[in-house]
């Protein structure tokens, strides 16, 4: 079956899992440490649009996108042409060695499409991680200081550093101590659960205070090298922050002379209906990270930053071997290219108000629904044991994603608490694949 015949639809053949997904994942429990961790209790064979189908014939309907990776779908056509003329030219010669077109004109659209009329310069990298780790670099060598701010519930990356930035302990921080000194965590506006305790509509403003005073008098200003802030919290629930928020803390950066970093691993490249998750609030950062949704399924990573900081990095500071590979540029500026003919800017805003229409019911008909987040092409549903106290209930969350996946949709766990469910389906998935699934998911909750 060639990837264009595959059905844009859910069709349950076997027990899920399937006999041969049973098998290969006895290999796996053999072959594959146990510290890699698994969602589905399938293996793919194909997959294309907004479905998978897998080794035993079950086509499962797409609401993960691969972790945000699949904005533009699996196998999209101008992805598996881009990549397939690539690689019949080269696979590879390091850029720093041999450079090559791609790279160039995927930093300049870079350089266009993030948020500000200001001069950048964009480089590549493997990941998010390694793109975070570099936009620390860039921001103490510009500045001279050490220190980094980070926020509660944030996830920026498996490294040393990025782990180290990340919030949550289990499971990507417990037993991988030490951890990297100089960093700094602030409280971020989480409006359903305000860590200073202002009502969700103050809870921007309030959250930017507090951080300001902390960073003040725990840290000071002028030890500051970098505030980094993911401006939608992705693992952390799809937390859409308080209006003000960001903007306080980008100005505070600003009148202190503090590298805004702005992590867009997530939530960039057309996932909240916009470019940037940045643009919703009119910010603008001084260094963007991307990667996940920028290559179009191949791994890649951007740093993109104000000329002023980053060309202050000596020749031979940046780069790595295998940063910005051809395959993974041509890849991008192909995805780059799907966005914009099929826009998916406003496709993500559409699918922005299915979620709005489908699940919002869900936090006035179920006890167990304690919130209801919705930003373009990303939502949660945050589950609570009841919803005065907003005890959070994971147990009420894994038997929601047990059931959607039994039934054959692909779906995430998020959240501090691990009581979230994540939905960031591809946006070129259909209307109708989009409601089966969300039918599913719906049943799964009121089934609570």
């Amino acid at each position: 079956m060639a990837k264009a015949d595959l059905p844009q639809r859910r069709e349950i053949r076997t027990a899920i899992p399937g006999p041969k997904s049973t098998e290969l994942m006895a290999r796996r429990r053999v072959a594959v440490p146990n510290g890699v961790g698994g969602t589905m209790p399938v293996f793919a064979e194909r997959a294309s649009g907004g479905v998978v189908l897998d080794v035993d014939g079950n086509s499962l309907i797409d609401l993960g996108s691969g972790i945000a990776v699949l904005t533009v779908g699996s196998s999209a056509d101008a992805v598996v042409a881009a990549v397939t003329d690539q690689v019949e030219r080269f696979t590879h010669t390091c850029f720093q060695v041999t450079p090559y077109e791609s790279y160039v004109s995927l930093a300049e659209r870079l350089n266009h499409l993030v948020p500000g009329d200001v001069e950048r310069r964009t480089f590549f990298v493997n990941s998010g991680a390694e793109a975070l780790e570099n936009a620390v670099k860039i921001a103490r060598h510009a500045t001279g200081r050490q220190t980094v701010v980070v926020f509660d519930h944030a996830f920026h990356g498996r490294t040393l550093l990025t782990m180290s930035m990340t919030a949550k302990a289990m499971p990507y921080k417990s037993g991988f101590g030490p951890f990297a000194p100089e960093l700094f965590r602030a409280p971020y506006s989480y409006p359903y659960r305000c860590p200073v305790g202002a009502p969700p509509a103050e809870c921007g403003p309030a959250c930017a205070e507090a951080a300001i005073r902390a960073m003040d008098r725990q840290v000071g200003a002028h030890r500051i090298a970098a505030l980094v802030a993911e401006p939608v919290l992705g693992e952390g629930g799809v937390v859409v922050p308080g209006e003000g928020f960001l903007l306080m803390l980008a100005e505070y950066c600003k009148d202190n002379g503090i590298v805004f970093v702005a992590d867009e691993v997530q939530a960039g490249f057309a996932r909240t209906g916009k470019w940037f998750a940045s643009e919703h609030w009119g910010l603008v950062p001084d260094i963007v990270t991307t990667a996940k949704g920028l290559g179009g399924g191949l791994p890649i990573g951007g740093v993109t930053a104000r000329a002023d900081l980053v060309d202050k990095v000596h020749a031979g500071g940046l780069g790595t071997t295998f940063g910005g590979n051809p395959l993974s540029t041509a890849a991008a500026l192909a995805a780059i290219e799907e966005i914009e003919e099929k826009n998916l800017l406003q496709r993500a805003t559409d699918i922005g108000q299915t979620f709005e229409r489908r699940l919002r019911p869900l936090a006035d008909d179920v006890a167990a629904v304690g919130d209801v987040r919705v930003i373009g092409g990303m939502a949660a549903v945050e589950f609570v044991e009841d919803r005065s106290s907003k005890t959070p209930d994971p147990d009420a969350a894994s038997r929601v994603l047990a059931k959607c996946h039994e039934e054959g949709v692909i779906i995430l766990r998020a959240g501090t608490y691990d009581n979230v469910v994540r939905i960031l389906p591809p946006l070129v998935i259909s209307d109708d694949l989009l409601n089966e699934g969300l039918e599913v998911l719906e049943k799964a909750i009121r089934a609570l």
